[in-house]
């Protein structure tokens, strides 16, 4: 099973909305360098989840999802990469 310090949080965005801004748990045995931003900005958006698969992406969010992750569970910016994680596990994104 993948642990915490394996994977990487990213943080990105096309816009100043919420609904713009994306929060990224990276896997970086798959993808050490992390996302290529540009790389995304350029993809057909039918082939947007091959290319964040193929980049290591475990788990995306946006800004909106992350003020409902809030809300209802304890998390800050200081514990959000370990919050992410933890969501992964949870749903057995990482097994």
């Amino acid at each position: 099973m993948l642990q915490l310090n394996d994977t990487k949080l990213e943080i990105f965005g096309f816009g100043d909305e919420k609904e713009d801004i994306f929060y990224c748990l990276i896997n970086l045995k798959v993808n050490p360098d992390g996302l290529d931003v540009d790389k995304l900005a350029k993809t057909d958006p039918r082939e947007l989840d091959d290319q964040l698969d193929q980049m290591g992406c475990l788990v995306m969010i946006t800004g909106e999802d992350l003020e409902s992750l809030i809300e209802e569970e304890d998390i800050g910016e200081a514990n959000l990469h370990k919050a992410l994680y933890d969501l992964a596990v949870d749903e057995e994104v990482i097994k």
